[in-house]
């Protein structure tokens, strides 16, 4: 069975990440970095031999001292079993192949170690895909990819028990940023590195008329305090745990001792009779 072709062009990837390095705009990585820390503090552990896979290195450097951190290459170089503690920073949602990121997380951790992942969601540029949907399909007749698709929560929780995560949590936060117009979203979005680098993306410049309706539809359909437009970041973190015997474990069904009825405090009901049964 052939292989699917992949969602992200890895070099463009580099190279989007790459003209960021030159002004870039980090804020969302930091605060994806903030919220991290801050759970990591709600842990009653203390973690030694930490690792973080991120596409931007200054970000954590100073944060977590003495952690191994890689890129977020297709194959990370994290050897099995030497860390107790593996962050993946805001990076997943580029990976043609999530699911085997997390997998080489889980390996990377010895037992009972801590994974904590944060990606973008779905929810994230909602407002830009849309207006581009709309200004391609009145200008161009058509569409083209130009918008990163991202996971659902429900989605991405999964991909955790997939990869043989224990305890698995998925949350989401969304973050409202404010811009002067389309334009200067899309320029920011340069300087994080999340600029267009979809396999299948247009390999030939698009007409700025395009972009102009785009930016028209935005500032109608869209629009903040002051004349500004409003863009979202869903951020979902997953958190899940190496497989390990002193982890707490499910009962059996039918092993319960107590009616939750009696436990509740409450008359119990019987469910009614199908008179077709």
């Amino acid at each position: 069975m052939s292989s699917p072709p992949p969602l992200t062009d890895r070099t463009a990837l580099l190279r989007n990440r790459r003209r960021a390095d030159r002004d870039p705009a980090l804020f969302l990585q930091e605060r994806a970095a903030d919220e991290i820390q801050e759970r990591l503090a709600e842990v009653n552990r203390s973690f030694t031999a930490p690792a973080i896979v991120t596409a931007f290195p200054q970000v954590w450097r100073d944060r977590l001292p003495g952690a191994r951190i890689v890129a977020d290459d297709e194959v990370l170089a994290l050897e099995p079993g030497a860390h107790d503690l593996v962050i993946h920073a805001l990076c997943l949602h580029w990976a043609n192949d999530p699911v085997g990121q997390l997998v080489q997380c889980r390996r990377a951790l010895r037992p009972d170690g801590l994974l904590l992942a944060v990606l973008f969601g779905g929810s994230t540029l909602s407002e830009l895909r849309a207006c581009l949907t709309e200004a391609e399909v009145a200008v161009a007749g058509g569409l083209s990819p130009r918008v990163l698709p991202m996971g659902e929560i429900r989605d991405l929780g999964a991909l955790l028990q997939r990869a043989g995560f224990a305890l698995p949590v998925a949350d989401a936060a969304v973050t409202t940023v404010t811009y002067a117009d389309a334009f200067r979203l899309m320029a920011d979005l340069r300087s994080m590195g999340e600029g267009n680098a979809l396999a299948a993306r247009l390999r030939h410049p698009t007409r700025r008329g395009l972009f102009v309706d785009a930016a028209r539809r935005y500032a109608r359909h869209f629009p903040a305090q002051d004349g500004r437009i409003s863009a979202s970041f869903e951020m979902i973190y997953l958190t899940g745990w190496a497989p390990d015997d002193s982890q707490q474990k499910p009962l059996r069904p039918g092993s319960a001792k107590m009616r939750l009825a009696d436990a509740l405090r409450v008359p119990e009901q019987p469910l009614p009779q199908d008179p077709a049964v």
